[in-house]
């Protein structure tokens, strides 16, 4: 009898090897080849998308905005964009029992009550399983289909037959389709999966919603190229244990990227938080040495979110440094800044830094609100619980603008806050009613101004 003959397949980027390698010959990544059997060609089951066109004049063609449609749960439909496109592919992702498969379930009962023709099917769970997590949360959806499938010729021949409005497919790692030999959940599989869902999607105007595992490292399971083939992708971000859930979107064909979405989890599923800026800010009877609230910008929507830093002497030759929900990296170049341009050294203690609420944040306007609260906690003096913060903060010691200040400084005066310091360029050319702005150009006068306040 022949020998199978086996390859060794990348986890990363599926590339193959005929023998192991602890480093992959394309990619370059560390331990990252498994075992399995080589791929039967087959030229029979790719399909074009739509029947081909002659070229066409990008000037002629109708450019009109796509219809779309509601999910019925109003922080869903802001991340997405303003609802479910047609024919567009969704892939969310995120830590295990997170919530994913929650949200896509009251999505569909939502928009079964509305008339729609939803399917949801799993690989996961059973059909009796899914009831009861539809009882669990006291759902009411006696239109919504399910389906219990991991083959993906049967799951397509479904889709033909009933032709649902919107399907959604938990998860993608454990659909597998005859033509290959591997397991579900290789790179193999779930590449080819996708992609034959995403032509059904796109041929049929169906909506598919798919859901994908993460790695220990929070990014999705497989190949990178599967984040190519999909029109948006969403991360669920949050602690597990804690309430509140976050849906970021990463990329977004259809509206814009790193859009926000708050939800809550209690006993009802999963509930839109309607004013996510209170879940960020702690609640204090009076402001503490080394609080201050930042007005940060995640996609449309400005949010207002409390840093707080600790500054402590260090016991050890080399002080630490940690900051939780922001860039490391970025801590100790703004403690470099601050020692340079302001004159207040921290080489010889530990700095602590944490976003409140579980938020993480990226953008540099945070850098500010980063160094007042430092400053805060050094000096022991509480800034004032009506101050707002933001701006960049250059190596030169400058304070750049942001985008969006005129929204960041009304948000902050809607919620009560009466007193902002700002970059200069950010300085509102109308008074907003209620608004105290203090515009700075450099850190000492945002210190010195701080300072002040703190008297």
């Amino acid at each position: 009898m022949a020998k199978i003959k086996t390859i060794y397949i990348c986890q990363s980027c599926g590339g193959t090897s005929a023998k192991w390698q602890g480093q992959c010959p394309s990619c370059q990544a560390w331990n990252t080849l498994e075992e399995g059997l080589p791929e039967v060609s087959s030229n029979t089951r790719f399909q074009g998308l739509a029947q081909s066109l002659p070229r066409q004049k990008l000037s002629a063609i109708s450019a009109e905005d796509l219809p779309r449609f509601s999910t019925g749960v109003e922080e869903f439909d802001r991340v997405l964009g303003g609802g479910l496109v047609p024919g567009g592919v969704v892939l969310l992702g995120g830590d295990p029992g997170i919530g994913k498969s929650t949200l896509l379930l009251q999505a569909l009962a939502e928009m079964s009550a509305s008339g729609m023709n939803v399917l949801y099917s799993s690989g996961e769970e059973s059909a009796a399983q899914i009831a009861l997590r539809a009882k669990r949360i006291a759902l009411d959806a006696p239109r919504l289909e399910v389906l219990a499938e991991i083959q993906l010729e049967k799951l397509l021949s479904i889709m033909d037959t009933v032709k649902p409005q919107v399907l959604v497919v938990d998860s993608i790692q454990t659909l597998y389709s005859e033509v290959l030999s591997s397991a579900p959940g290789s790179v193999a599989q779930v590449r080819e999966c996708a992609a034959q869902l995403t032509r059904a999607a796109k041929s049929s105007g169906i909506c598919v919603l798919m859901v994908g595992h993460v790695t220990k490292d929070g990014h999705l399971a497989g190949p990178r190229v599967l984040e190519h083939i999909v029109d948006t992708v969403l991360y669920f971000e949050g602690d597990t244990h804690s309430s509140f859930r976050l849906v970021r979107s990463i990329k977004n064909r259809f509206g814009a990227v790193n859009e926000l979405g708050v939800f809550a989890m209690t006993e009802k599923g999963l509930r839109g938080v309607a004013n996510p800026s209170a879940i960020f800010l702690s609640q204090h009877a009076e402001m503490v040495p080394g609080a201050c609230v930042l007005v940060t910008q995640e996609g449309s929507r400005p949010l207002l979110v409390e840093i707080q830093a600790l500054v402590d002497t260090a016991h050890i030759p080399n002080p630490r440094r940690l900051a939780v929900g922001l860039e490391q990296a970025r801590l100790a170049m703004l403690l470099a800044v601050l020692h340079r341009h302001a004159g207040v050294a921290c080489f010889d203690q530990d700095v602590f830094l944490n976003a409140v609420g579980g938020v993480k944040i990226s953008e540099p306007a945070a850098d500010l609100a980063v160094l007042l609260a430092i400053q805060s906690s050094i000096r022991n003096k509480a800034l004032p619980k009506e101050l707002i913060v933001f701006g960049e903060v250059g190596l030169a010691g400058e304070i750049r603008p942001c985008p969006r200040g005129q929204e960041r400084l009304k948000e902050a005066a809607k919620l009560g806050f009466t007193v902002a310091i700002i970059p200069k360029a950010n300085m509102p050319k109308t008074k907003i009613a209620g608004l105290t702005v203090i515009p700075v150009e450099r850190i000492d006068q945002a210190i010195a101004a701080a300072a002040e306040l703190s008297q």
